[in-house]
């Protein structure tokens, strides 16, 4: 990071001077680049990451299982192996260019599970009591009703597993992990055979938590959700740049996310002149496209606008560069609006963001945006620093006009696995049933866009713990007691916005998406199924 001192002006085209801020900033480089405004140099500074397992009670078989691996090479892992892992044999999702139908063999195996006659059971524990006895009995004569093998065809019964029922066979698979059960491995086989990328909505969704479960096993999850390598290629950065588009355009959102973002911080922001956008994920920075012509717009003359970008690695990769591709498109997009513009970028993940990255200036509105990612910064359940709450203390410390959220509604931070499995079971089926409506099953591109932009969330929840689960959504309700206990009190959304919301779902997407707004915050859902919620804080 680097300090360059700024004392600037902006001249409208009557070369009536109006002085603008006139303090030091902190940039995130040491390179400047200067567009034209009305004979006026605009600028905006930028610059440029198996040996078999056995068990005291039985012996069991060791099935191989596949995942997108980090690594290269055909090997395999054995499931239960925690140490170093070794190449996987094939992947799940990498499967779908070479296999028409998609779907995962099995290989043979040898059942240990003994035959318990005129028994039935509902639980895993109940059936693994039934068959090696309590700890208080383990060793009683009642064990030697266990001894011959069982039937193949029997064991999901014993199970509880219904043939054919995909659903309950991906909640036992993970039941079954959570508990470290003895036939963990029997379901994750048969969890195999009936997952596939180019399915139904729940073969799909099944493919990738089959995935975060073998992970999991293996201690790789961590690896995988920052890779997620198949055997292909890596996808280059314009083809995953196309994977984010379609996921934008096929479903709504992201619109949401920045319609309604946007129409707040024009409303707090109205008649001020000199206004700072803080965006905490620029990303592309399309978000601020439409804003930028709305201010050029305005009857009394645009204002000036500054806007403070902070990054990440994903979009960076996407877009094939730095933030000083952001910073030109959008300088690009001012200039042809003779709007008066200044970007400052910010190469700091969310969570090392300081008050001195910002370069807060005299007399400027601020406003900031948290889009899709205050979820992602630590908070106290993963580090003593709490970087969730001290965020946010440090933005109300700005005094911003506004302060945009926009997070999804799920509740994962500090739930146990199997709590944490099953909302991600009930939260993705329904964002994969809405792609569904959208593109073909045997669309390879949206499977790539699944792969790519959704799977690896899907993985990090499921596989990952500690500081290595980066994936830490909060029901709305946490969110509203963390901004109160910093210091912020609601700022309604408007009925225009949310009107001009209910169009866009009305004239462009599915029935099934529903709009709902209650105590001026707005949700987006699939169904019953809440997904997104916005919300505007000052």
């Amino acid at each position: 990071m680097s300090t360059q001192a700024s004392n600037r002006s902006y001249r409208y085209p009557d070369n009536s001077q109006i002085p603008y801020y006139n303090s030091s900033m902190h940039v995130g480089g040491n390179s400047t680049c200067y567009v034209q405004q009305n004979h006026v140099d605009l600028h905006y500074m930028s610059s440029d990451g198996g040996s078999q397992n056995s068990n005291s009670k039985a012996q069991m078989f060791q099935p191989q299982y596949c995942t997108l691996d980090s690594s290269s090479g055909n090997c395999v892992y054995p499931v239960h192996t925690s140490t170093s892992p070794q190449c996987l044999s094939r992947s799940h999702i990498s499967q779908h260019d070479r296999h028409s139908d998609h779907s995962y063999d099995s290989p043979a195996s040898a059942s240990c599970i003994t035959e318990v006659p005129s028994l039935k059971f509902t639980t895993l524990q109940e059936l693994e009591n039934a068959m090696y006895g309590s700890q208080s009995d383990i060793f009683s004569s009642e064990s030697s009703l266990i001894g011959t093998a069982l039937d193949q065809s029997n064991w999901r019964e014993l199970l509880g597993v219904n043939s054919g029922d995909l659903k309950q066979v991906i909640v036992a698979c993970g039941k079954a992990v959570d508990e470290n059960h003895c036939r963990k491995d029997l379901l994750i086989s048969e969890l195999e055979k009936m997952v596939s990328v180019s399915g139904e909505p729940m073969q799909r969704l099944g493919a990738y938590m089959l995935e975060g479960l073998v992970a999991r096993q293996l201690s790789s999850g961590h690896a995988l959700y920052k890779s997620l390598k198949c055997k292909e290629p890596q996808p280059t950065n314009s083809e995953l740049m196309s994977y984010m588009r379609l996921l934008y355009d096929i479903c709504p959102f992201f619109k949401f996310g920045y319609m309604s973002a946007n129409g707040a911080i024009a409303e707090a922001v109205k008649g001020e002149n000199f206004i700072h956008i803080i965006d905490f994920q620029i990303a592309q920075g399309s978000q601020w496209e439409t804003m930028i012509q709305a201010f050029a717009m305005r009857p009394d003359g645009p204002p000036c606008l500054r806007i403070t970008g902070i990054d990440d690695s994903d979009s960076a990769y996407a877009r094939g560069g730095g933030l000083d591709i952001v910073g030109r498109r959008l300088c690009s997009i001012a200039q042809s609006c003779r709007l008066p513009f200044e970007f400052n970028a910010v190469h700091a993940a969310s969570h090392e963001v300081t008050f001195e990255h910002l370069g807060i200036r005299y007399g400027e509105a601020i406003a900031v945006n948290f889009p899709y990612q205050l979820h992602h910064t630590p908070d106290e359940s993963v580090c003593t620093e709490n970087h969730r709450d001290r965020i946010l203390r440090m933005v109300k410390s700005l005094s911003p006009r506004v302060v945009t959220l926009v997070e999804q509604e799920a509740n994962t931070n500090t739930a146990p696995f199997f709590s944490r499995y099953m909302e991600t079971l009930d939260y993705y089926i329904a964002m994969f049933e809405a792609i569904d409506v959208a593109c073909q099953r045997d669309d390879k591109k949206r499977m790539s866009t699944e792969q790519h932009c959704v799977a690896r969330d899907i993985v990090n929840l499921v596989a990952c713990e500690g500081a290595e689960r980066v994936e830490r959504h909060e029901p709305f309700g946490k969110w509203r007691s963390r901004l109160a206990m910093a210091g912020f009190r609601p700022y309604p959304l408007s009925a225009l916005v949310n009107n001009t919301i209910r169009e866009l779902l009305s004239d462009n997407y599915h029935i099934n998406y529903k709009l709902e707004e209650k105590d001026g915050v707005l949700y987006l859902g699939w169904k019953n199924r809440k997904l997104v919620v916005s919300s505007a804080w000052r």
